[in-house]
């Protein structure tokens, strides 16, 4: 497994004619398992392939455990800068529920010896929107995190995902499914207790304080390039030479030992290439961009949609309820920047409906990911 994500990180480096790699996320399940000389070796051959600066953001995906110290230096050793914790609720029924295996006290272990070994640099998530769960008791959650966190915070809301205990639980009854209107509140009071405590949303679900964003998630939402590395991983770049000029979205072979096989055979195991026209591109600037608080500018989008971005989009019939401040001939609310909330539900509606098929599609990141 090694030999052969160095391999594919080597070859989708040169495909991709990348000279300077800003960040590297090694994700997508459980990457703490994997051995810190794994980690090192990847690195290694980013920086060989490209020049991966000494400030650039190295961030390994970690679960909780109930001895993580010696273990979290040496991946300090090996080259990680920072830390993201599947921390996900801090009461052990709930984590029970969720699968799992670790407890909250080891999951404030875990973070305290975080901080100690990667200051300024951990993040955490939080679950919302659980079978029962209550906003009171969440909320309390939040407060004990916030005592105790560093400087980014996550909020997910629970996806009930197909085939799954939790899901197959719901679906018969021994659980109630979870209520979209508790979650929405959590969320809201959440966003309220987040502020005061002095961090910026700069992400749907992304809280920072002190300027620490993650500059990996943030190129995604930017619509920069990154490379998906190992089993199932997903990229999006403009291949160079034989493979043409044109953005593209890959996804390597999901099965791992199939994936090794292509990778042995052919440099990467890229099992799908989609090359993205205008429409595509479109779709991803509006749906990434519309996650930020920074939102979406005509110069930022003409980076990707050439010309004058969103500003040159054409309605050819708007409807006859065309939103106030919606003209034909600058067919974006907020001429200068659209937010989520600046355009939602109204006009940003009309938007995506005006578009034909437009819809959201967020990649799902998995293995080693190159920005």
């Amino acid at each position: 497994m090694r030999s052969c994500l160095v391999t594919e990180a080597q070859t989708l480096l040169r495909l991709s004619g990348v000279r300077r790699v800003e960040s590297v996320f090694f994700g997508g399940g459980t990457p703490s398992l994997a051995s810190p000389s794994t980690v090192a070796a990847v690195l290694e051959a980013v920086d060989q392939a490209a020049h991966l600066p000494a400030d650039s953001e190295v961030t390994l995906e970690a679960n909780p455990t109930s001895a993580p110290g010696a273990r979290l230096a040496a991946f300090g050793a090996a080259g990680v800068n920072r830390l993201s914790i599947g921390l996900q609720s801090l009461d052990d029924t709930e984590l029970q529920l969720l699968g799992r295996t670790h407890t909250a006290r080891d999951a404030l272990q875990t973070l305290a010896e975080a901080r100690r070994l990667f200051p300024g640099r951990v993040s955490v998530d939080l679950m919302l929107g659980l079978p029962a769960q209550q906003v009171g008791p969440w909320l309390g959650q939040l407060r004990t995190l916030l005592g105790c966190c560093d400087d980014h915070l996550s909020l997910y809301q629970l996806t009930l995902e197909r085939g799954t205990a939790l899901f197959t639980q719901v679906q018969w009854g021994t659980l109630p499914a979870p209520d979209p209107e508790l979650a929405a509140e959590m969320y809201q009071e959440g966003r309220a207790m987040l502020r005061e405590a002095g961090f910026r949303q700069y992400e749907v679900s992304n809280f920072a304080r002190n300027g620490a964003l993650s500059t990996h998630n943030w190129t995604y939402w930017q619509c920069g390039q990154y490379l998906g590395i190992g089993p199932g991983a997903h990229g999006r770049f403009v291949p160079q030479g034989a493979g043409g000029h044109t953005r593209e979205a890959r996804i390597q072979t999901l099965e791992p030992d199939n994936w090794m096989k292509e990778v042995m055979l052919f440099g990467h195991g890229t099992r799908r290439r989609v090359p993205l026209g205008q429409l595509e591109l479109l779709e991803e600037v509006l749906a990434m961009g519309l996650r930020t608080d920074v939102g979406i500018t005509h110069q930022g989008s003409s980076v990707f949609l050439g010309g004058s971005g969103c500003a040159g989009l054409s309605v050819a019939d708007p409807p006859a309820s065309t939103p106030r401040g919606l003209a034909a001939e600058n067919p974006l609310p907020c001429a200068r920047r659209m937010t989520r909330r600046s355009c939602v539900p109204g006009p940003c509606q009309w938007i995506f409906q005006s578009q034909g098929h437009l819809s959201y599609r967020m990649s799902r990141i998995l293995g080693v990911s190159v920005c």
